[in-house]
Parts: C-alpha cells; structure tokens; sequence
C-alpha cells in the first residue's frame, strides 16, 4: 500500500516538511494562497516564504483543503498554534477515521492553554496524534544540510512508520513517546528566544547569550516537567536542540523579534514587517498563567513579559534578572 502525505499549511516550514515527506511517497500540500500553489506546482519553488531554493520535483500543491484531506493517509498541520482549531474543524468534513494526525506548530492556544496535540484531538477525536519538532530552520533543511528532528506519539510503533516518511539521506528523525515533553520543548523555548534576541539587540556578549540560553533551559524543564514531561526530552532535540538553534540563528522569527525589541523598536512596527508569525509573543500569556497554575518559577519569561506586554526595555529587563537572589544552579531560581 502506497501512503499519502497531507500538509496543511504553505508557510516555510509546511512547505519545507512537504518537500521531505515527497522523498519517499506521494505528498499533497495544500496553501490558501494560489500564487503558492501555483508556484510549487509550475516552479517548483515557494518563493514567497523560501526565495530561490528548490522543492522536490514531486511534490504537489492545491489550496482545495478537502482535496488535500480526503487523500492524506497521514494528515501534516502546519498552520500557526492560534488558527490550528479552526482548521481542525474544516479538516474534520473531509478528514478519513483513523488517519494519524502530526503536529508542527511550535505554539499554545490563547484561552485555553492547550498544547496544539491536544486542540487537534478535541476536534478531531479518535485520530492519533503526534508531533515532528526539533532544531530544524526551514532553508537550511532544504539546502541539504545535515538536521535531525522527532516524531513523538504515544503509540512508539505507530511513529516509527510515521518516522519512515520524512527520513532523508540528510535529515534523520528520532522517535520518542513523551509528547507532552517534546511539544512543550517547542512551544516553551520560543519565549527564551525572545530573551536571547533582546540580549543581542542591547549588545551583550556572548557570555551573556550562553547564560540566557542556559538559565532559559532550566526554566522550560523546570515547568515542561510540572506539566508531565520527562527531563530528557528537554535535554534532547525537542528541547535543549531547538533551543539553540532558535536562540543563536539569524533565521529566527522569535530572535529577530527580540534583537528588533533590543534595540528599542516597538512590537507592533516589527510584527507589521514579517510576514510570518513569532510563536513566543503569543506564547507569554499562556506561559505565565501555565507557571502560575504550575507554581513553576519563570524569572525569564517574566522579564521577557515586561517589554513585550507591559512595553517595558529589554535593557530594564536585563537589570530585573540581575536584581535576583543568587542561588544554587541546580534550585528553581
């Protein structure tokens, strides 16, 4: 039997994990956008969202939604966290039983605090759900660079079929069953990107970066362990490696909304020159309402919560965390 992949979603990294997935089976991506549709299809390329490199030849694009659904033996949903349940619900008319369902979207729904796995199984019931996250930067995967990402489900023999789909000779996937762990690694770290940005745009060192990135760890797997997930998943791919690449690279919508704010731009004049969304500002809210039903300490988040929110200055910001308590490395603090 041949698999069919669906991915929901023509963005960056939708587009990208279409490419991969059209490696090895037949892959329909579905776009809202014609202009992308019809540039995937006749071009080969989605120049909107990754100029000037190359999808694979096989890959096809629609913006039919139900074409796309009706066909995916495995369903991809790679929109943004705060439209996945509005798409799950259009999903659901066309949506076959039992097809697996995988996540991509590193985010937390606003309102009701929920993981994206958990929004897609609300409204798609009966449908076994998972999640593919890691350190992976959208252009770099396509140019062939060497990356590595995981499949979490909770069924272990289920994704490791799901990991055969996307495995390239350059871009390996793990398998892993905490997925409260490795999507909590993903959706949590974009706010400590947000931090290390900011640490950029004010012109601190790198020393100053290391620490961010360090402290910002604990913080993620201090709360991601309160809410279920296990401490090793936060020190593996989903965590600790996705948090370095979106800290460190220039390819980080959430590090480059940091340094913008760093440097004493305002949020609403950086968000109105990108065209695709910083997970981690949307993320904050739901962070700290998260550690405080947690009771999880999150000094960085909070700081962050302080520009971003409250229109505070990241150089404020750097002072609040240095006005903390010294502590032991391995305490809350």
């Amino acid at each position: 039997m041949v698999i069919h992949v669906g991915v929901a979603g023509g963005g960056s990294w939708g587009t990208t994990v279409a490419s991969l997935a059209a490696h090895n089976v037949p892959t329909l991506l579905w776009a809202r956008n014609q202009e992308s549709v019809d540039d995937i299809n006749n071009n080969h390329q989605n120049s909107r969202y990754l100029p000037e490199l190359w999808l694979h030849p096989d890959l096809k694009a629609t913006n039919d939604l139900g074409e796309m659904v009706s066909q995916s033996d495995v369903l991809v949903m790679g929109v943004p966290s705060q439209a996945m349940r509005e798409t799950c619900r259009e999903v659901a008319e066309h949506l076959r039983p039992w097809v697996p369902v995988l996540s991509l979207s590193k985010g937390l729904e606003q309102g009701t605090m929920q993981r994206m796995t958990e929004v897609i199984a609300e409204e798609l019931p009966d449908h076994p759900v998972g999640v593919l996250t890691g350190p992976n930067l959208a252009k770099e995967v396509l140019n062939g660079y060497a990356a590595a990402a995981v499949v979490a489900m909770a069924d272990l023999s289920l994704a490791e079929r799901i990991q055969q789909l996307f495995v390239t000779p350059t871009f390996r996937v793990y398998t892993n069953d905490d997925v409260i762990g490795a999507e909590l690694g993903g959706a949590l770290k974009n706010v400590v990107a947000l931090a290390s940005g900011m640490a950029d745009g004010v012109g601190t060192g790198d020393n100053t970066r290391a620490a961010v990135i360090t402290r910002g760890l604990a913080e993620l797997t201090r709360l991601g362990v309160a809410m279920g997930g296990r401490p090793e998943t936060f020190a593996g791919l989903a965590g600790m490696g996705d948090l370095i690449a979106t800290c460190i690279s220039r390819q980080s919508r959430n590090r480059f909304v940091g340094e913008r704010l760093g440097q004493g731009q305002s949020l609403d004049a950086i968000i109105e020159e990108m065209d695709q969304v910083a997970e981690g500002v949307k993320s904050i809210p739901v962070v700290l309402e998260l550690a405080k039903q947690y009771g999880v300490e999150i000094p960085i988040t909070e700081e962050v919560a302080r520009v971003v929110i409250d229109g505070g200055t990241a150089a404020q910001a750097y002072k609040g965390l240095l006005r903390r308590p010294p502590t032991t490395e391995s305490d809350i603090g």
